[in-house]
């Protein structure tokens, strides 16, 4: 056996022969009739209307992704908690302050509106300056 006599054993597949020939024939590949197949076609993208639809103008706001805090006035904490008191999340949940939603904790902000009067101290909460200013007066702490 010499190397021109070498055989597959698994043969290429040959692609089925048409009877017209060649691999463009008749209508080119642009299926039959109408406003796709003439020349010079010019239909509008479907995509361009999917962007149109999307506004463009500066100042859109799209809703966030992002979940906005949900506000705690310094009243309510002095309504909610006895003096000394730890101020968490969970305690938050457990004394009605905050809801949680769908079963999650909801992230939350210490507002400075109201007064308060109790010594708190505060963990993992954020808190703003004034709040942060008003707690500290008070005797209690924001970690």
């Amino acid at each position: 056996m010499q190397i021109h006599q070498v055989v597959r054993k698994t043969p290429n597949k040959k692609a089925p022969l048409r009877g017209r020939g060649g691999k463009r024939g008749k209508t080119s590949g642009r299926g039959t009739k109408g406003q796709d197949a003439r020349s010079g076609r010019k239909k509008r993208p479907e995509l361009r209307d999917f962007i149109k639809r999307v506004p463009k103008l500066r100042g859109y706001a799209f809703k966030s992704i992002v979940a906005k805090p949900v506000p705690v006035s310094l009243s309510m904490l002095n309504d909610a908690f006895e003096a000394g008191a730890r101020v968490s999340i969970e305690t938050l949940v457990e004394k009605g302050v905050v809801s949680t939603l769908s079963g999650k904790y909801p992230s939350v902000k210490i507002l400075a509106d109201g007064d308060i009067t109790k010594k708190l101290s505060i963990v993992g909460i954020p808190a703003s300056k004034g709040a942060r200013e008003k707690i500290e007066k008070a005797g209690g702490s924001v970690a």
